[in-house]
């Protein structure tokens, strides 16, 4: 069995990928309750007990080969030259069994203080860095999670389920949890059961809703739009529309530049099932009908944080604004 590092610093934005890290760390200390007995959580924003801190990185494990010791923002414990060199004199005086997870939850830069101090621990000392996936880079992400979670998804559900999570990996995760469980892990997901069973297939709705004003019909909008407010808050689905029509603003003015398909796919990130998607709804909208349609959502938008107007209404007022001439 490899040699656990004596110092281990996680850093980045994706919560989720360094939460994955430390448990696998912590599974290895035993059944769990042996485990919770060699494991202390420390948040460096809450102060720091250097008593505490000593005993946990010096106590001898209990029934387990080593003991952990995390420390949640660190750089925010050491915000002082003072409170730096006591900590840090502290755990560098650690017993070898003892495993130190250091935690940012953000990018450090390459030459800040704490990657320079972790890099001088010596050959057991490990830096990790987890990143969230950039939005085009998500149906291969989730690809890849479905099978290290044992199972498979389709490209073309890989890239909805994609496009209904934006970059949040932990959300993903446990929609193909669910995803899985529901085909029994014996066949990938298809994009069916995407829009069947994930709780956040607003973002198809969305598409539909678009697809109904796009033809100018104002009682399937109106249906889906309900639908839509049965399942889900009205906050989620009005950050969605906004974001559709960003999306079909940018997509006409390139479809007015003649730009093609793979044109509009680079330029706006996205993967081929969703570009393929928005385009063909761009093209049912005049850009001056789609500069006024996203005008108007960032007048209610305004409306609606000033606690001026119901989103739910205001939505409701434009579907029949945007159809009763149709």
């Amino acid at each position: 069995m490899p040699e656990t590092p004596s110092v281990i610093l996680l850093h980045g934005n994706d919560d989720f990928a360094i939460a994955a890290h430390i448990k696998k760390i912590c599974t290895g200390l035993g059944d769990s309750s042996s485990a919770d007995m060699n494991i202390s959580s420390f948040d460096g924003r809450l102060g720091m007990d250097y008593e505490a801190i000593n005993t946990a990185i010096n106590a001898a494990p209990f029934l387990a080969p080593r003991r952990v010791m995390v420390l949640m923002h660190p750089v925010s414990a050491m915000n002082s030259a003072k409170a730096r060199e006591k900590i840090l004199g502290l755990l560098g005086k650690a017993q070898p069994t003892t495993t130190i997870i250091l935690v940012e939850f953000d990018e450090l830069k390459h030459d800040h203080w704490l990657l320079k101090w972790v890099t001088q621990v010596g050959p057991r000392a490990t830096i990790h860095i987890y990143t969230l996936p950039k939005r085009w880079e998500m149906p291969r992400w989730i690809e890849s999670e479905a099978k290290v979670q044992g199972g498979g998804i389709e490209p073309d559900a890989a890239a909805r389920l994609a496009e209904m999570v934006g970059e949040d990996t932990r959300i993903a995760s446990q929609e193909l949890t669910k995803l899985l469980t529901y085909v029994n892990f014996k066949r990938s997901i298809n994009l069916l059961d995407v829009d069947r069973v994930s709780i956040v297939s607003a973002q198809g709705s969305v598409f539909e809703l678009v697809d109904a004003l796009g033809q100018g019909d104002g009682k399937k909008a109106q249906r889906t739009l309900h639908r839509l407010l049965e399942d889900e808050e009205i906050f989620e689905i009005w950050g969605m529309v906004i974001r559709q029509f960003r999306l079909l603003v940018q997509a006409r003015e390139l479809l007015d530049e003649n730009a093609g398909v793979m044109e509009i796919q680079k330029a706006l990130r996205l993967h081929e099932f969703v570009t393929q998607k928005v385009t063909n709804q761009a093209k049912r909208f005049s850009m001056p009908v789609l500069e006024a349609i996203y005008h108007k959502l960032l007048e209610i938008d305004e409306g609606a944080k000033t606690s001026r107007v119901a989103l739910d209404l205001a939505l409701d007022m434009l579907i029949v604004e945007l159809t009763i001439k149709s």
